[in-house]
């Protein structure tokens, strides 16, 4: 059992002990605190509120609040007002509740107490700000958060500096893995370069009425292979991830240079990547002369996806941004859609839209790029599973590859085992050895496994010029944050007003 159900079976009982005592010492037969939802009521009775309190204790998500908000004026009965009182029983109930239930220095009060208290002009704004953050907090966690685009791996669906709603509803909220973390931060105190959570308490993965994700929804998730990094932006980050200094350089070398930056993160406090999903658990995807195909069927471009093509251009001409525009091609060289080849070649980086309605004067060739190892203008890089299995694979030509669903079991060859590995050992919490040939899952030999979750593929539209699934692998179920759903502000040297309050397709 893990040290999070520990900690919350624990605190259950602590909980449900300290009500024991609260419910004797307010004359309400003790056993009702044992009841689940019945205790609340017996408390809103006691209490003489509305009962219409406990019929929103129902209500997803904000139920869970309105439970904390009867306990919290059950306490004012007690005569226990101040805001860390109230603090200490919404983080430590199960030493709190004891504590007032069966200390004799604490005694029911009564109703009469609580209508005489008048509360200070200072707490009425501490009370205040601190329901602000909750509130906002729970909005964030559960409902909905803020996104921006940081690179052009959605050019052009997404746009560096799209600033979007993410909908943390759409396949079911995910509570966090580390719930003790400062609030409106991701995973770093700004300036301090510090964890702003901590990890004594995990919660193992549990989301909320989850709902699978769809093929060609545009994904927000947590990165994969960002459970352990080098913790230097500036030479590494997500372009040069932990695991892609190990292959480079070795373990030992990148401890030895760099074991003072490396850290680890659990799932939740992962950096937040954005990719399209373009294959579901089951699925078997591959690559065909850049064409993805799913299932052994071709999937249709998206009319803003984005990719190479080899434009030859006649000798003496310059060609710049400008010169582009006049021929009907739309560039942004900042992000690296167009490069000089030869004197006279370039890789451009235009949608498909564009190139079906390019018309180019004499002298212009526009050509199809497809990348491969042995074609000298493409830069060779390590894929996944990075091994010899896939030499002769590219980011136009990969695979194929299955996607690994829940409870399916495979059998585990030599061919396959570099697929998988990861996802038996690291997302699933196996301990995984292949000693002489022989594969062992928790000690014990085997040739098959069964796997725990949902897999999925993602890539960006700018097929080119993304680091995605074609990189590193799977994306698990419980990385997924949300789904991407509107764009809400976008700027470029000033707002771009035509891609404000856009839905994403």
């Amino acid at each position: 059992m893990s040290s999070g159900w520990i900690v919350f079976i624990l605190g259950a009982l602590g909980w449900h002990i300290g009500m024991y005592g609260m419910f004797k010492k307010a004359g309400i037969e003790s056993w009702k605190a044992l009841v689940p939802f019945y205790n609340t009521w017996c408390m809103l009775q006691k209490m003489e509120l509305k009962k219409y309190w406990f019929f929103l204790q129902f209500i997803p998500i904000a139920g869970q609040f309105i439970t904390i908000w009867i306990c919290i004026k059950f306490v004012e009965y007690f005569g226990r007002f101040g805001f860390w009182h109230h603090a200490v029983a919404v983080l430590l109930p199960f030493i709190y509740f004891p504590y007032l239930g069966y200390s004799k220095n604490e005694r029911y009060a009564g109703i009469a107490v609580v209508k005489n208290y008048k509360k200070s002009t200072a707490r009425e704004w501490i009370d205040a700000a601190a329901f602000a953050v909750v509130a906002a907090t729970i909005i964030r966690t559960f409902v909905f958060e803020a996104y921006t685009i940081p690179t052009p791996s959605e050019e052009k669906t997404l746009l560096v500096n799209d600033f979007l709603f993410v909908s943390k509803m759409a396949y079911g909220p995910r509570i966090p893995n580390t719930p003790i973390a400062m609030p409106f931060v991701h995973h770093t105190i700004p300036g301090l370069n510090t964890k702003s959570y901590v990890e004594w308490i995990k919660i193992p993965y549990t989301r909320w009425f989850p709902s699978p994700v769809k093929r060609n929804d545009a994904v927000v998730f947590n990165f994969p292979v960002n459970d352990t990094l080098i913790n230097d932006e500036e030479n590494f980050g997500s372009r040069v991830t932990y695991y892609d200094a190990v292959r480079q350089l070795g373990r030992e070398r990148v401890w030895q240079d760099y074991g003072d930056l490396i850290i680890t993160r659990p799932v939740d406090k992962r950096e937040n990547f954005i990719k399209r999903c373009v294959g579901i658990a089951g699925d078997t995807i591959q690559v065909i002369k850049g064409k993805l195909h799913v299932n052994g069927q071709p999937e249709d471009y998206f009319p803003h996806a984005e990719r190479f093509y080899l434009l030859q251009i006649p000798e003496g001409i310059y060609l710049d941004e400008d010169k582009l525009k006049d021929l009907g091609i739309n560039i942004r060289p900042s992000q690296g859609d167009l490069q000089q080849i030869k004197n006279d070649l370039f890789l451009v980086n235009i949608t498909n839209e564009e190139h079906k309605n390019l018309k180019l004067p004499p002298g212009y060739i526009l050509s199809d790029f497809i990348a491969d190892v042995n074609n000298p203008n493409y830069p060779y890089k390590q894929l996944f599973p990075y091994y010899s299995e896939n030499k002769d694979w590219t980011v136009d030509n990969y695979g194929p590859i299955w996607i690994p669903a829940k409870n399916t079991t495979i059998q585990l060859t030599p061919d396959n085992i570099t697929r998988y590995q990861r996802c038996i050992e690291v997302y699933e919490g196996n301990k995984f050895e292949n000693k002489a040939g022989k594969i062992f899952i928790n000690g014990k030999e085997t040739t098959s496994y069964t796997f725990k979750m949902n897999y999925y593929w993602m890539m960006g539209d700018n097929r080119h010029n993304s680091l995605d699934s074609r990189y590193w692998g799977f994306v698990p179920e419980d990385h997924v944050v949300g789904k991407a759903s509107l764009i809400w502000f976008s700027y470029e040297n000033g707002p771009r007003w035509n891609r404000l309050f856009r839905w994403i397709k």
